[in-house]
């Protein structure tokens, strides 16, 4: 498989993060964080699934789903876990990954910062150091010119508005929150620096300066890949529920979409896609957010397939690019809901397409249940549950319906192939 051969595909595939997955990433600052005192973290990372070194057997997992693409990050804190120390070991264990996906006909999505940063990066001020973005560019660059020929696309950095999202739905109580600024300056006090941040924990007070910050990190790392590699396909990925509305809830809806995402949609409009990751639909009323009946996610909305291609749409609509569906997935320990889940998005997703939304694929969140960050490894995403002792990985049927759909889709569906 070459670019060439990849570009003519509609990306079917899963998604991954590197510090969710791998485990033992101790030189990141979310491994730092998991470890501080306080901590806002239920549990540590420790092992995760050992994709590490089990990564052959999960590209083989995803291979035998018939899929043609695989989401992974690249994390910077193994390869650069002291600032200006670069370990080629590290590079050449990713550009075995790359060479493996490409060897089982799986397009390589390469995400460059997927959250977890190098501590050190996090000590000296995160994103809001004043040369964060030359750092950044730097190692983007660096992967670039190492295997930038043999990957489908890129996504700079997964999420920037996650926060926002977060903070604007009330998802972490002030109490979280309090916990928040006390689990940085705790860890600022263990780095002995005046500060310390990490990309997914931001306080409120910051918000701003982040968007603004990782905004010239997008930007800086867009340049460099691009001087490598022109024709490489690059982009941001966002959170972004649907967002709807009753009679009277649009003006919150629209204060909802302009707060909290379109800052980077308008951004996307100078990248080849905008990365879409949606999990639920938010329907707002005139006094707040309606709450529906039915079934609920474990992020406590109700199940709503039709969300993915609301969120395609409005994506498209404002950014003015392609979408590249990133994450989709939701929260729940009932796998019969997750395999309906997965037919009726999926059949929805092709009908927006069908009426001229411009998606470029498609990467379900996620392959195995893994580690989801402050929760640690109580919420169930994966297409495979994991045995947390042995970490053997075992199929839930919702696997085998994903790749049916994905079968039956590409028969009915030309753009689909």
């Amino acid at each position: 498989m070459v670019r060439s051969e990849i570009e003519e595909q509609f990306l079917w595939g899963v998604a991954t993060a590197g510090h969710q997955s791998e485990g033992g990433n101790s030189a990141s600052d979310i491994w730092a964080l998991e470890h501080t005192v306080p901590t806002l973290f239920s549990e540590p990372s420790g092992a995760a699934n050992d994709s590490w070194n089990r990564w052959p057997e999960d590209l083989d997992i995803a291979a035998r789903l018939g899929l043609n693409a695989f989401r992974f990050s690249v994390e910077w804190s193994r390869i650069e876990p002291i600032r200006g120390e670069i370990r080629t070991e590290a590079l050449d264990h990713y550009e075995r990954v790359v060479d493996g996906c490409l060897e089982r006909g799986l397009a390589p999505i390469v995400t460059f910062n997927h959250f977890a940063s190098p501590n050190w990066f996090a000590a000296a001020g995160s994103w809001l150091a004043p040369d964060a973005p030359d750092l950044f560019a730097a190692y983007c660059e660096r992967i670039a010119s190492r295997f930038g020929d043999r990957i489908a696309a890129v996504i700079t950095i997964n999420e920037p508005n996650l926060e926002q999202l977060l903070q604007s739905g009330e998802k972490l109580p002030p109490a979280a929150e309090r916990l928040k600024v006390q689990m940085l300056a705790s860890a600022a006090d263990d780095a002995g620096t005046a500060s310390y941040f990490a990309t997914n924990v931001i306080p409120a007070d910051k918000q701003e300066e982040f968007q603004e910050a990782m905004t010239v990190g997008h930007r800086a790392a867009r340049a460099a890949i691009k001087a490598q590699h022109s024709d490489l396909q690059i982009g941001v990925s966002i959170a972004i529920c649907d967002e709807t509305a009753v009679e009277g809830g649009e003006e919150r809806r629209d204060r909802k979409r302009a707060a909290v995402y379109d800052h980077w949609l308008r951004e996307a409009s100078e990248d080849d896609f905008i990365g879409v990751q949606n999990y639920e639909r938010i329907v707002h009323g005139p006094e707040g957010q309606v709450i529906g009946h039915g079934p609920r996610n474990g992020m406590g909305t109700v199940v709503e397939p039709a969300s993915l291609a609301g969120a395609v749409r409005y994506a498209h609509q404002v950014s003015g690019v392609p979408v590249l569906v990133t994450e989709h997935g939701i929260q729940t320990d009932d796998d019969a809901v997750r395999q309906g889940f997965i037919t009726d998005s999926l059949d929805l997703l092709a009908a927006e397409m069908e009426v001229g939304v411009p998606v470029l694929g498609y990467c379900h969140w996620t392959l195995m249940d893994n580690f989801e960050w402050i929760f640690g490894y109580k919420p169930k995403l994966g297409l495979f549950e994991v045995d947390r002792a042995s970490l053997e990985r075992q199929p839930k049927p919702s696997a085998k319906v994903y790749a049916e759909t994905i079968a039956r889709l590409r028969e009915a569906n030309p753009r689909m192939r």
